[in-house]
């Protein structure tokens, strides 16, 4: 393997080189976790790695199987159901850093934040899922601009103690339920380096070939802590190293039944360049700054046999989408409707047409 060769093998850990007839819960599962701030983008993310349509994925996230939460570093990610409680019981210490800080600036110290956290257990119980203006307007805080940034502190905290999760999308709406009524708590737990070894095999296995830096960026764990964790699986892992760089993949990983000729239309905050401390192996010329900005915004992106190619954007209308691209280089009109096949996924995921303009 040479360095540009790097992001086709990505491609193929990340499951965008396959047909994957797997479920919802199955590709996140296999992730780990994946970034989901945007929700409809987010899953957009899972629908681009396998046969299920939005309707699908919706569901699969309405019913717990897939779960929205904090985690990992301080933004919203989805989890297997069977991943979330030990990963929650590994990583929700540091992101709590964050929360505490921000909550501390408005009086709410760790006691009062545990107080608030029991009033939001007896609002919640019995299957109660509630939006969070729902659930703030109950517990007297009034909604200023200042406030809502202190709601936000209140619910990820409560979320990091393993509290509460996503709930039931209420329309548009995103709610908050109980994570224990959507989720039994296993009999057993992981110590803190057990975890640490279970991550860091799941991010290299599914996003490999990586390296050490590239996994704290991930996972939020200082690089002496993730080196520990790669001590403790590398030989469960394969290794490569180029221009004196470490990377780390899963075991008797080849491109000679997965790699294809493709074209993917991927969401904003996508693993494919977000997961990675840095992103260059994606482009072939200088178009990072086209893609994503200093303060962490990352656009929607096309890709062709694993670059980075251009950016698009959806709209929404009453009986279609509307795609909206923009190509960094000069593109024949030839080859943009050979490009533009590759957002035939999109409009299968959605159920509903796709207009290109």
């Amino acid at each position: 393997m040479i360095h540009s060769e790097i992001s086709h093998y990505r491609m193929a850990s990340q499951k965008l080189y396959q047909e994957n007839q797997c479920s919802p819960e199955e590709i996140v599962h296999h992730f780990g976790a994946m970034q989901a701030q945007d929700y409809a983008m987010a899953k957009w993310a899972i629908g681009s790695r396998c046969n299920s349509s939005e309707k699908i994925i919706e569901e699969a996230v309405n019913s717990g199987k897939v779960i929205r939460t904090h985690i990992l570093r301080p933004t919203w990610h989805f989890v297997s159901a069977d991943d979330i409680y030990w990963m929650l019981e590994l990583s929700a210490p540091q992101v709590k850093r964050f929360t505490a800080s921000a909550a501390k600036k408005f009086g709410y110290d760790e006691k009062k934040l545990d107080q608030v956290n029991s009033s939001i257990e007896k609002l919640l119980a019995g299957n109660n899922h509630l939006t969070r203006d729902e659930i703030i307007q109950e517990l007297g805080i009034k909604k200023t601009s200042n406030e809502d940034f202190l709601s936000a502190a209140i619910m990820m905290n409560a979320e990091l103690d393993g509290l509460v999760c996503n709930g039931r999308m209420k329309g548009k709406q995103i709610t908050y339920a109980l994570l224990e009524e959507r989720v039994s708590k296993p009999k057993t737990k992981l110590s803190k380096e057990e975890g640490l070894a279970k991550l860091a095999l799941r991010y290299f296995e599914s996003h490999g070939p990586a390296t050490l830096l590239d996994f704290s960026w991930w996972s939020g764990f200082a690089p002496t802590i993730c080196q520990k964790a790669i001590n403790a699986i590398e030989l469960q892992l394969s290794s490569i190293t180029i221009d004196n760089q470490t990377y780390w993949l899963a075991k008797n990983t080849s491109l000679e039944d997965n790699f294809r000729e493709s074209v993917h239309f991927l969401p904003a905050f996508d693993e494919i360049l977000i997961s990675y401390k840095t992103r260059e192996v994606s482009f072939t010329g200088n178009h990072q700054s086209k893609t994503f900005t200093n303060n962490g915004i990352f656009k929607p992106v096309i890709l062709e046999n694993g670059k980075v190619i251009g950016i698009w954007k959806r709209t929404i209308k009453k009986d279609h989408v509307k795609i909206e691209t923009e190509f960094f280089n000069e593109t024949a009109s030839s080859k943009k409707e050979i490009l533009f096949e590759g957002i035939k996924a999109f409009e299968t995921y959605l159920e509903t047409k796709v207009v290109i303009e």
